[in-house]
């Protein structure tokens, strides 16, 4: 399959999309001046490219009792792609962690983790995140208050 190139269409339509996942493909079509058929036939083709990823609905933290993000910086022993990729499945199997970076500097990796409160995070740090075999050291940064924590994805350089 060729790649999809986006183009202004496609920009109005993700970031439509991105405002509200839930539009019925006549209002999108209407609101990026297409027909609902050819709107449908592009977010299809975003969908098949990967640029649109997926939907999902936004869940706040604070309402589901996750009152407490935390930035942990890894490092770890090693650096191969054996040792990354079974801290990456070690990872992705805690619940409490919803994203994760390998990043450059003096950490390895940084985890952003959701958690109710501090006997959660230190649950989380000591029980699963310090057992996974490679990692030395963790250092953890405590969000006061989020200012954005999502947000559209900047599209201004698709033409």
């Amino acid at each position: 399959m060729p790649q999809h190139v986006p183009d202004r269409v496609d920009r109005a339509i993700v970031a439509r999309l991105q405002r509200d996942g839930r539009i019925a493909n006549v209002d999108l079509a209407d609101a990026v001046s297409l027909s609902p058929s050819a709107c449908l036939r592009r977010v299809k083709a975003l969908e098949a490219s990967g640029i649109i990823a997926g939907y999902h609905a936004e869940v706040s933290r604070a309402a589901a009792g996750l009152g407490l993000t935390v930035f942990i910086g890894l490092r770890v022993e090693g650096h191969s792609r054996e040792t990354s990729s079974l801290i990456e499945q070690a990872l992705l199997a805690i619940p409490a962690v919803v994203a994760c970076y390998v990043v450059s500097g003096t950490d390895d990796f940084l985890v952003e983790a959701a958690v109710p409160d501090l006997v959660g995070y230190e649950q989380v740090l000591l029980d699963q995140i310090l057992a996974i075999p490679p990692v030395l050291e963790a250092r953890s940064t405590f969000a006061i208050r989020t200012v954005l924590s999502r947000g559209p994805m900047p599209l201004e350089h698709w033409r």
